[in-house]
């Protein structure tokens, strides 16, 4: 159980800076980090395109899944993160997609994350790193990408 998947996105102030620090803050837990890809913002609050990545992550210290979603948080508050507006902009936004196969309805912590299915800016990158992955409960993500809109999702570098 100590493997997992995490989403990082930004798209308030230095967008590329906020998901680097991210990066660097979970130290030697991280196995790998998608490109970064520009998306449009999802939830229908106007805003500007968020800068997305995925980071594999791996640490024999977790024994819990809380203990990502507690890391989750910590790199948001690092940046400086104010939760005002649901969906709305942001410094830094870091989610738990999945801990191992782990299927849970734990209202502080869904696995795997409730959405992740319908959102190409999480599979997309998810797939660069491991085109063979499965969203526990959904499936191969390479079946899920071809029903998701990818319109406006662009690779733009790495970090």
């Amino acid at each position: 159980m100590t493997e997992a998947v995490l989403s990082i996105g930004s798209n308030l102030g230095d967008r590329r800076g906020y998901l680097t620090g991210a990066v660097s803050q979970l130290g030697d837990a991280v196995r790998a980090v998608s490109s970064i890809y520009r998306t449009p913002p999802w939830g229908g609050v106007e805003q500007d395109d968020f800068y997305n990545a995925v980071v594999l992550v791996d640490d024999a210290g977790v024994r819990d899944p809380l203990d990502w979603l507690r890391r989750c948080q910590a790199l948001e508050q690092t940046a400086g993160r104010e939760r005002t507006v649901r969906w709305g902009p942001r410094t830094l936004d870091a989610d738990v997609i999945v801990v191992g196969a782990l299927i849970s309805a734990d209202p502080e912590l869904t696995l795997p994350h409730p959405r992740a299915h319908e959102r190409a800016f999480v599979l997309v990158p998810w797939a660069e790193l491991d085109p063979t992955a499965v969203l526990p409960g959904h499936g191969p993500i390479a079946d899920l990408l071809p029903g998701l809109d990818r319109t406006g999702i662009d690779r733009i570098g790495r970090l």
